[in-house]
């Protein structure tokens, strides 16, 4: 990705527009799976799910937290405070959209429906509790992109390297929204037009976050954490329970250690 039509070179808002078009697209593409298959096997939607959780904690660390962390030593403050703090501002404000935003977590009835309460079709909750999942992993990438040239902690390869992270994780959501609605007796097209239109929100997140963190230096270790906190919530909250709830727990886990292991080596490698 770093020399594809000489990405390199382009100003790192638009490489983080160019990064989250891309991780937009891997959930189209896993939305597109409905047009080749009936449906999931459960095992498999949860082996997925628990992949997904492994990259979205490994990136949380390696892409986002350390370099925070790096980016804070030799401050006024102690080097811990600034992404701890916008880790706790992060999780602290998913939290206040989970408890907002009325959304259904897949594989759970519509009487377990969360946020405000309303009569909107079981169909809109689903895709917008992937929706709420998709923007912190938007800003994530924005916020790495938009930090190049700004910080050194920061590389080109690292920030790529997340792009690629949660676009391989984006492919398992982009299936567990469309398949799901396919067995809602949703049509296919509608399957996949829901199941990509829950990602069109990873750009607009990670534009905002570049441009955020572009203009100034001294917010970048806060939006890190920012990010980070706001990514773990969804895992705990919602990624991991959904990933176990039929029992598959063992599959689940192996998932998200190998997912772990994956992000942990993009970043490693490209870093």
């Amino acid at each position: 990705m770093e020399d594809l039509f000489g990405f390199r070179e382009w100003h790192p808002v638009l490489q983080a527009l160019g990064a989250t078009g891309f991780t937009w697209f891997m959930t189209a593409l896993g939305a597109a799976l409905v047009f080749a298959a009936k449906d999931l096997n459960r095992k498999v939607l949860d082996g997925m799910l628990g992949f997904a959780a492994g990259v979205m904690i490994a990136a949380s660390y390696w892409s986002l937290l350390a370099p925070a962390i790096e980016m804070s030593e030799g401050g006024t403050l102690p080097a811990w405070f600034p992404a701890a703090t916008g880790f706790l501002v992060g999780a602290s404000f998913l939290w206040c959209v989970d408890k907002v935003m009325p959304h259904l977590h897949l594989g759970f009835p519509k009487s377990e429906s969360e946020g405000i309460k309303t009569t909107w079709h079981r169909t809109s909750l689903l895709i917008l509790a992937i929706t709420i999942h998709n923007i912190p992993e938007g800003l994530a990438v924005g916020v790495a992109f938009g930090s190049l040239g700004v910080d050194t902690a920061m590389t080109l390869g690292s920030a790529v390297a997340l792009a690629i992270g949660i676009g391989l994780q984006n492919l398992p959501e982009g299936v567990a929204v469309a398949m799901p609605l396919r067995r809602e007796k949703v049509s296919r097209l509608k399957c996949f037009w829901y199941g990509q239109l829950s990602a069109v929100v990873e750009p607009v997140a990670g534009v905002l976050g570049a441009v955020l963190v572009s203009l100034s230096r001294p917010l970048l270790p806060y939006a890190f954490g920012f990010a980070a906190g706001a990514m773990i919530f969804v895992v705990v909250e919602e990624v991991v329970p959904e990933s176990q709830r039929a029992g598959d727990t063992d599959l689940a886990t192996m998932g998200a250690i190998f997912g772990f292991t994956v992000m942990m080596i993009l970043d490693v490698a490209l870093g």
